[in-house]
């Protein structure tokens, strides 16, 4: 992926880290990083020496603070409902990724910033990072599936308040809510975050997948078809060599075949 001009996407053993790549723009999104991003979760997902995903932003001070303004200034009905869908694309690929995807947030998470981490399926922050959707102080509304996610992740109360103040909240007060799973010093922020991914890879990878599976399909679904979708893929599982591994060796009290060196 050397053809990719915003996006910088490094590998450490099993782990793929992606980073935006805009700093002089405290990364922002443009069309063109869209793009590059949905090229490199894309790959990614198809890479089987990939375990698992770390997304980031270049610098100290962004994660990703928003959208391209200079861009959505321009739009009108017709190309505002295709960059959004073009966003919304590019987060719903990242979503739906077979493997572990983690935010490591190291500043502002703003706007379409916010909206890439909510597709992550964790996310942790940086003590000094502030996090919010703000686009009712520009006059739009979220357009990257900010509404619904953050709906679904926090309650649709606390989804409001962030929404329709367009204010951002502090790192500690987005884990109060459960927008993020941990907030740690800036200079520690990559570390633990590629300590928890280290962690995830260690598991067996088809279960990975299928639990995520059973997570986000279900989020969907009533009660009844979510147990019904679970109940189908544990007994899918339980059909794999993974399975009979992961069983003989927690029996034989060794480590299971699939660890990744």
């Amino acid at each position: 992926m050397t053809d990719l001009q915003n996006v910088l996407v490094e590998r450490e053993g099993h782990l793929a880290v992606v980073t935006v790549n805009r700093p002089s723009k405290l990364n922002a999104l443009d069309n063109e990083t869209i793009t590059e991003l949905d090229t490199a979760f894309t790959a990614l997902d198809g890479d089987a020496g990939v375990a698992a995903i770390i997304v980031t932003g270049a610098g100290e001070k962004a994660f990703v603070a928003g959208a391209d303004i200079t861009v959505l200034a321009k739009q009108g009905v017709l190309d505002g409902t295709a960059n959004s869908r073009h966003g919304q694309r590019m987060m719903s690929r990242l979503e739906n990724c077979s493997k572990p995807v983690l935010a490591a947030i190291n500043g502002f998470a703003l706007g379409g910033g916010l909206e890439l981490a909510l597709a992550c399926d964790v996310r942790f922050a940086s003590n000094n990072a502030k996090l919010g959707l703000p686009e009712v102080s520009l006059g739009i509304i979220p357009g990257y599936g900010g509404t619904q996610r953050l709906a679904r992740l926090c309650g649709s109360g606390a989804a409001l308040q962030l929404i329709l103040t367009g204010d951002p909240v502090t790192a500690d007060e987005a884990m109060r809510i459960g927008l993020v799973n941990g907030v740690f010093e800036p200079a520690e922020l990559l570390v633990k975050v590629k300590a928890i991914a280290q962690r995830m890879v260690s598991r067996g990878p088809t279960a990975l997948a299928l639990a995520k599976q059973a997570v986000r399909r279900g989020a969907a679904m009533s009660m009844d078809d979510a147990l019904a979708l679970e109940a189908d893929l544990f007994g899918m599982i339980s059909s794999t060599a993974e399975m009979k591994e992961g069983m003989a060796a927690f029996l034989e009290k060794r480590k299971p075949s699939w660890l990744r060196g």
